[in-house]
């Protein structure tokens, strides 16, 4: 993926990711491998239940909206947010994101 220098410029993106933007990086990779495509069909899933909480539906409406701008840059350059928030925070410290 992305080197050093490429860090540095995708830098500033990865520390204003959001809280539920950091979590949704660790859930997809601590919980679903590293794919988007699984996380994104599970929350439709569970979208989909019968009956659904109001403010649960919209926690995961808002969660779909944070994934396709978080897949979205990940493509657009090349880069693994993970990898870059390490960098930004360390590794304990996106362990105690959540």
């Amino acid at each position: 993926m992305a080197d050093a220098v490429d860090d540095e410029r995708h830098r500033p993106f990865a520390e204003g990711l959001a809280r539920e933007e950091r979590v949704l990086l660790l859930v997809r990779d601590e919980l679903y491998g590293g794919s988007w495509d699984e996380l994104e069909a599970d929350l439709h899933a569970r979208r989909e239940r019968k009956p659904a909480i109001f403010k649960l539906n919209t926690r995961i409406d808002e969660d779909l909206g944070r994934i396709s701008r978080l897949r979205a840059y990940e493509r657009e350059h090349g880069v693994d947010l993970r990898r870059l928030l390490e960098l930004v925070v360390g590794p304990e410290g996106l362990e105690r994101t959540p």
